[in-house]
């Protein structure tokens, strides 16, 4: 039998147009073109109509034409693997009709087969040498392998023919200890995997996560975890859409450290008082549920020793009391204290930091109050969306209470059971808690779509609900803190293979039965809300660190009510919706804590690799960049937020009203070392010693002469700032340039006012001249067409009116980015801070940042008297707070005073344009 012929080669074209182009174009024209027949061969010699001759012609053109529409048809269509959706898409779907999902297998098949495609089966394939090593390796291991299977089993066969069953004795396992006050270290990961995980831990969804993400490099891990980055699909609006408008995106947060502190009350109450945490926070009426474990708290946390080291933002969650324990407590021994238990979670990039400082003021409580590294045991996972609290209340199945404990008419489980149909987390109480264990979820896979009932009477039931918020009172304590039930539920988890099992012995469509075997999982889940109105809140879910894998793919896999799954997201994804909730995210918005500092240091390493393989033909030239004026060169180094150079201009340029404390400021830090050239390098004197200080700020502690805030940005015009971009206020040693800048700004406000009021929107879109116009449209007689009427009044609409801020630029109205007229950027004394993320905002339709400044050149200082020989420096905001409120507020589109303050021009690094911008403290 001869082989199959390979496929047609395509059709020659013009060598002068591009070769599939026209290969396309010549395809199209062959299969749109339909033969026919003259019609004089139907004719005999004499000039009669031979009928049999006519008909064959005309059943040749119509069969041309049947052909012709079969093969437009054809060309026209696409294959099986060309219609599939990009998230099902493979490399080999093309010549492999495995790579196909099943329902398209069969027409890919039956088109492979047609089209004659040469596929290539895997067991017919020649093994190379290299896979005929890994085949002879596996047979030896398998024969191997059977020869210890049995012996084992004639081993087993006989001791237990050997034994007496009434002297066997069954000895339960002994839980691990914990090391108190020591750090721990992740599990011994499995053989074939141990060499990949050399100094750095895996996720305990890493393996899925590997096949659909981009993770960090094996060599170059994240707070020495493999983290994953961004999805391999393009998912910039699709996250920005299921993290808003319709469905949810959950992230595998385990990364994500905590600490356990146990404890007397008093002890753990001073250990959170010297790490920064606020007197009304620990005593505070308004605080008092969190100190009675039902809600969360965030907040920043700082060095004891040290009041202007801030830490990071962590959030602290209390053991929930137990009102019937207590109350035996008392009556049994009223000279012991109950001991308390509670939760810290911060970043891994500031876990160490803390770690060290909160062993250090725990032995100094007394009683001393003992800590945990609960890294590796407690996972966690984080759903923010729409669709987010319908997944996970079918997700997460709670088990009823025990019968011998107390039963509330609203216990934490039956009212998560009620909260599907909730659409934002946000609408939930503030830093609201749920605590209670559920089901293994593999035991009801696949998943199925939870009931939601839609009624007036429903909604008004759940609207009281969230009201009242009965967990606030009902809130058992949490089996997520009792590290017994943790491990219990971790070794109770059947494998996979016993779960199908059970499957297969019930009928088909039926979940399995439970048994008294199968695990209780303990699960804690929080409520976030952002600080933005109408903005998603999320869900961040803590459970054992075993148990994130089963919860995590029946979450994957569980089909919303809109359509869809859930999508998962990576490093990238949880910064975008950050940004566009307008939260910053840690470290990289706060470069001014250590954590942030790391970062920074390793982005300059990433940037300026970038910048050395480019060619110097095409790459910016830092040292040549022209500013205007005259000036060259660009402020401090292109590729990094030079915050070196920022503080050495503030040391060597003394501010008006500000002498003292700039002095004092520059004895202090003393002159800037020479910059090394591996940037690498953070042992710089000036690189340690600036400081974050959060927002909003205080008299006490003093503010620091090297602080740093992290502010919003909102452009006032076009522009699209990203990382690294200098931050100017505006000129303070060029009065002329400051009009100028200050004449944009109150057009571009007053532009700005005029389109976004809707009076002067419809006022805006009326002819410049309504009695031209008029005489325009009366030109136009009624009896024309309406194309003409039409277009008498466009004409009319987009007659340009005169611009009213003419008198402000006499050169010819208001000038554009890159003319003459327009103004320059300000000098490197005017240089606040730098931008450390910038994107375009979908949320808002808008570009955006958020960077850091130097405090001590955007706040005013007023001098007030005092004592003999004392002086208090009072910190004033620069304005309004940039939300319609504050003092300095005026008339929409009107520059006031308090504005001014807040103005400020962004330029790109390696651009000399500036753009007008607002900011505003994050």
């Amino acid at each position: 039998m001869a082989p199959p012929e390979k496929r047609k080669d395509p059709p020659t074209s013009n060598k002068s147009a591009k070769p599939h182009h026209a290969a396309k174009r010549v395809k199209m024209k062959d299969a749109r073109t339909i033969l026919s027949q003259a019609s004089d061969k139907a004719l005999n010699q004499s000039g009669e109509l031979d009928v049999s001759a006519f008909v064959k012609a005309r059943e040749f053109e119509i069969r041309a034409m049947e052909d012709s529409m079969l093969a437009s048809k054809q060309f026209l269509s696409k294959r099986a693997f060309q219609q599939l959706p990009n998230s099902l898409r493979r490399r080999t779907a093309s010549h492999n009709v495995k790579r196909v999902p099943k329902k398209a297998r069969a027409r890919a098949t039956r088109e492979m087969k047609d089209d004659n495609t040469p596929t290539v089966i895997s067991r017919r394939r020649k093994p190379t040498s290299h896979l005929r090593l890994r085949l002879e390796t596996a047979k030896r291991l398998q024969k191997l392998g059977a020869r210890a299977r049995q012996k084992r089993a004639e081993a087993n066969a006989h001791g237990s023919a050997g034994a007496d069953p009434e002297e066997t004795v069954a000895l339960a396992s002994r839980l691990p200890r914990l090391k108190k006050n020591s750090l721990s270290h992740p599990e011994k990961p499995p053989s074939k995997f141990r060499k990949r995980q050399i100094g750095k831990a895996w996720l305990p969804t890493h393996i899925y996560h590997a096949k659909r993400a981009h993770m960090t490099e094996p060599k170059h891990p994240l707070w020495r975890f493999a983290i994953p980055l961004a999805p391999t699909e393009k998912s910039f609006r699709k996250t920005h859409r299921a993290g808003s408008v319709r469905g949810c995106v959950a992230w595998d947060t385990s990364y994500m450290s905590t600490v356990g502190v146990e404890g007397v009350e008093a002890s753990l109450l001073g250990l959170l008082r010297s790490l920064g945490v606020g007197e009304s926070a620990l005593t505070g009426k308004n605080e008092e549920k969190w100190r009675r474990g039902t809600r969360s708290w965030k907040g920043w946390v700082k060095e004891r020793d040290k009041d202007n080291i801030w830490i990071a933002e962590v959030c602290v969650i209390w053991h929930a009391e137990n009102k019937t324990s207590e109350v035996e407590d008392v009556k049994t021994s009223k000279e012991k204290k109950p001991r308390r238990r509670l939760l810290i979670r911060v970043h891994p990039s500031a876990f160490l930091q803390l770690w060290t400082e909160i062993l250090k003021v725990a032995k100094m409580q007394r009683p001393p109050a003992m800590i945990e590294d609960l890294r590796f045991e407690i996972g966690s996972i984080e759903v923010i969306g729409p669709g987010s609290t319908e997944a996970l209340v079918s997700t997460l199945q709670p088990i009823h209470s025990a019968s011998d404990e107390p039963v509330t008419d609203f216990p934490p489980e039956k009212i998560w059971c009620s909260l599907g149909s909730i659409t934002n987390p946000s609408s939930l109480p503030q830093n609201a808690m749920l605590g209670f264990k559920i089901s293994d979820p593999r035991l009801r896979y696949p998943p199925q779509k939870i009931t939601q009932t839609m009624s007036e009477a429903d909604a008004d039931a759940r609207l009281q609900l969230l009201s009242a918020w009965p967990p606030d009172t009902t809130q058992t304590p949490q089996s997520v803190f009792d590290r017994t039930a943790r491990l219990t539920a971790s070794r109770l988890l059947p494998s996979q293979k016993s779960i199908n099992r059970r499957k297969g012995a019930g009928p088909p469509g039926s979940y399995p039965d439970p048994l008294p075997t199968d695990p209780h999982i303990p699960v804690l889940l929080t409520v976030s809300r952002p600080t933005s109105s109408n903005a998603q809140g999320s869900w961040t879910l803590l459970l054992p660190w075993k148990c994130v894998l089963p919860v995590w793919y029946y979450l994957m896999h569980y089909p919303l009510s809109t359509g869809g799954n859930p999508r998962f997201g990576g490093l990238n994804e949880m910064r975008q919706l950050r940004f566009e909730q307008g939260i910053p995210w840690f470290p990289g918005d706060f470069p001014g804590t250590k954590a942030g500092k790391e970062w920074e240091i390793r982005e300059r390493v990433s940037w300026k690799a970038d910048w050395e393989k480019k060619p110097k033909g095409k790459r910016v030239e830092w040292t040549s960049l022209d500013l205007g004026e005259g000036r060259k060169g660009e402020a401090g180094e292109g590729w990094a937020c030079d915050w070196e150079f920022l503080f050495d201009m503030f040391n060597s340029a003394v501010e008006p009203g500000n002498q003292s404390s700039t002095a004092e400021s520059a004895v202090e830090a003393g002159p800037r070392t020479a910059k090394a050239a591996d940037p690498q390098v953070t042992n710089s004197l000036q690189f340690q010693e600036f400081t974050h200080f959060p927002y909003p700020f205080s008299s006490k502690p003093a503010l620091p002469p090297r602080a740093l805030a992290t502010i919003h940005l909102h452009l006032l015009t076009r522009g699209h700032p990203t990382a690294r971009a200098r931050i100017y206020r505006l000129p303070t040693t060029s009065p002329a340039l400051r009009e100028r800048w200050i004449a944009l700004a109150t057009s571009s406000l007053s532009a700005n006012a005029s389109n976004l009021s809707s009076s002067n929107y419809k006022r805006r879109i009326q002819p410049s001249n309504f009695s031209d116009s008029k005489k325009l449209l009366a030109m136009v007689p009624r009896n024309q067409h309406s194309h003409l009427r039409t277009q008498a009044t466009a004409i009319s609409i987009l007659s340009a009116p005169a611009c009213p801020f003419d008198a402000e630029f006499p050169e010819g109205g208001v000038p554009k980015p890159g003319d003459v007229s327009y103004p320059c950027v300000p000098d490197k004394e005017d240089l606040i801070g730098f931008v450390t993320t910038g994107n375009f905002d979908l949320g808002h339709g808008r570009c955006s940042a958020v960077g850091s400044v130097a405090l001590a050149k955007v706040l005013r200082r007023q001098e007030e008297g005092g004592k003999e020989g004392e002086s208090s420096v009072a910190f004033e905001d620069a304005g309004d707070t940039g939300k319609g409120g504050g003092k300095g507020n005026g008339k929409k589109g009107e520059l006031t005073e308090g504005l001014l303050r807040r103005l400020c021009v962004v330029r790109e690094a390696g651009q000399g344009l500036g753009r007008l911008a607002r900011w505003e403290f994050a």
